[in-house]
């Protein structure tokens, strides 16, 4: 088993509108990757996993394309030391 790890990313590109923190959302539920993703006002994704370090890996990847109608430019990723995150959910 993984150690647990955070990544809190920050995505930007074509990433508002086109279902991607919904897609996120899912994504991680898939993998058991506790955190949130919400929209900033920049026009920037923002989002926090947590888990083991093999999902929460796969999950930053995931953000590398993102939802099928997104056009993503860069993701940065900020390692943290986990808070204890429970579920994954779309903050507003």
């Amino acid at each position: 088993m993984s150690e647990r790890t955070r990544a809190h990313v920050f995505v930007s590109g074509r990433v508002q509108g086109v279902y991607y923190r919904a897609n996120t959302r899912d994504a991680a539920r898939e993998r058991g990757v506790d955190g949130w993703v919400r929209n900033l006002d920049d026009g920037r994704v923002e989002a926090v996993f947590e888990g083991a370090e093999d999902d929460v890996e796969s999950m930053v990847e995931w953000c590398r394309d993102g939802s099928p109608a997104a056009r993503v430019e860069d993701v940065r990723v900020d390692d943290e030391p986990p808070e204890g995150e429970s579920g994954f959910r779309v903050r507003r």
